[in-house]
């Protein structure tokens, strides 16, 4: 089977998913790391409502979604490089995280996510008991 490229349209494939473009725009930077028994997540979001953010959570799937309005400028635009409209990113969480107990908060353009590792994902000691066996001797 002959495969026909186009560098061009290589090029701007890749070019839309890396900066994103006015329907759909760049993804979200996002931190993630491990504090004790608590993942946290922060996603950086400049300029977005609170009201606009919106959390889903479906199995071991988190969506998050939030909007930036169009800004309506009222004379000459020298530059629009700050993307608008809808963001949306989606993680998959480990069946070892506890969906049911996520805390999110916004601050200053920044949403912090804060997922607890499950209880039964946590490591525990097992005790062990001793068999109860008569004392055999040994023969030399």
């Amino acid at each position: 089977m002959l495969v026909r490229t186009d560098p061009f349209r290589d090029l701007d494939r890749l070019t839309q998913q890396v900066f994103g473009t006015s329907a759909r725009p760049a993804v979200m930077p996002m931190d993630a790391w491990r504090e004790g028994d608590t993942f946290m997540i922060e996603f950086d979001l400049p300029g977005v409502d609170l009201d606009s953010l919106d959390l889903d959570v479906e199995r071991n799937v988190l969506t998050v979604r939030a909007e930036r309005a169009p800004h309506e400028f009222d004379g000459e635009v020298l530059a629009s490089e700050r993307p608008r409209g809808v963001f949306s990113r989606q993680l998959i969480l480990g069946d070892n995280l506890d969906t049911a107990q996520i805390a999110a908060s916004y601050d200053n353009g920044v949403l912090r996510l804060q997922i607890p590792v499950a209880e039964k994902a946590k490591p525990r000691k097992i005790s062990i008991s001793a068999a109860a066996k008569e004392p055999q001797a040994i023969s030399a």
